[in-house]
């Protein structure tokens, strides 16, 4: 993209870019509140049945998907005008959901400026791995590459290890404000869970807090996942890597039915948010609808995006994602040429 059109691309997003104090309360508003009531809820039913009990959590689950894309605003800083504020909301909503405030705020800051860059892979994002290094790699990285990038094991385990491992620990070079939110976010949660286990018992804290900490993880993973690795996502190394191509051409507008774009706060808009993070969740649809190069960007659906699931090594020379089943092809070509 030329300056003069990337200028001019930045200056009609700019006025999107300042948080609108009343947007951003009115958010809290319908989100948390309908959160927690359907917690509670969810434990009424269970007197009657667990089957009632689950479907409720599930849907209190898209209530928390939709408190992380606060807590996640927080972390970019542009939920509240005040920076103090998004630093509480960000710590409080992260202990709802699990999530260290201090801890990914960076990572997730990280993830920002290296989408896309296949030399500035590892922090914040999920596993890639080009062609190349799969062809190159032992028989255990294989192996291991394989497991990671099974569903099963991304969207089954994931959830798990992330919320109940890689969450609940600090780098290893972190700073000491840093580590201490971990540590407050870590506290916080066992002592709440204690106090519900207490007040309600083990089973019903269990049932309803893991289904709703389970589903939305989820779905969280998937989001992050889908939106990032579709059939002609941009990836290119450093010497070749642009910030504006990388937000447009390597993150989706994932069109989602109304209600599913309500709950997960327009996270869909991703090629929008990462083009310009400062702008508020709740104005994403707006920039898009009102800047027609941002209408480029590729568009998925819950149809097509199922599609990226068999999508699991980038091929940097056909500039695309191919499936373990090409890979092996491309291997018995390699064994054949070699013999």
């Amino acid at each position: 993209m030329a300056n003069a059109k990337l200028s001019e691309l930045r200056k009609k997003i700019r006025p999107f870019e300042d948080a609108d104090d009343k947007a951003s309360s009115k958010q809290m508003v319908n989100t948390l509140p309908p959160f927690f009531a359907l917690w509670v809820l969810a434990y009424l039913s269970l007197s009657i049945s667990v089957w009632i009990t689950i479907p409720i959590a599930i849907i209190a689950a898209g209530f928390l998907v939709r408190v992380f894309i606060i807590f996640h605003d927080c972390c970019h800083g542009s939920f509240f005008k005040n920076r103090k504020l998004n630093n509480f909301v960000g710590t409080v909503t992260g202990i709802l959901t699990m999530f260290p405030y201090s801890k990914w705020k960076r990572e997730h800051a990280i993830h920002h400026a290296t989408s896309s860059n296949l030399n500035k892979r590892g922090t914040g994002d999920v596993w890639i791995m080009t062609v190349d290094e799969y062809l190159n790699s032992s028989a255990l990285q294989r192996l291991q590459y394989r497991l990671y990038r099974n569903p099963i094991v991304m969207f089954g385990l994931g959830p798990i290890y992330m919320l109940f491992i890689t969450n609940r620990m600090n780098r290893k070079d972190a700073k000491k404000g840093e580590r201490r939110n971990t540590y407050l976010t870590n506290v916080s949660i066992l002592v709440v869970s204690l106090l519900l286990i207490w007040l309600i018992g083990f089973y019903a804290f269990f049932v309803i807090q893991f289904t709703i900490m389970f589903v939305a993880g989820m779905a969280g993973i998937w989001l992050f996942y889908v939106q990032h690795q579709f059939e002609d996502s941009y990836f290119e190394d450093e010497s070749e890597w642009d910030y504006v191509k990388a937000a447009i051409d390597g993150s989706s507008y994932y069109k989602l039915p109304r209600v599913l774009q309500w709950l997960t706060g327009n996270i869909g808009y991703h090629h929008v948010h990462h083009l310009s993070p400062k702008v508020p969740n709740y104005h994403l649809e707006t920039v898009h609808e009102q800047t027609p190069p941002l209408q480029q960007a590729t568009t998925i659906t819950l149809r097509s995006s199922l599609k990226s699931i068999k999508f699991r090594l980038y091929d940097e020379r056909k500039k695309t994602f191919v499936s373990f089943k090409e890979i092996k092809q491309i291997m018995r070509q390699n064994q054949t040429v070699n013999y």
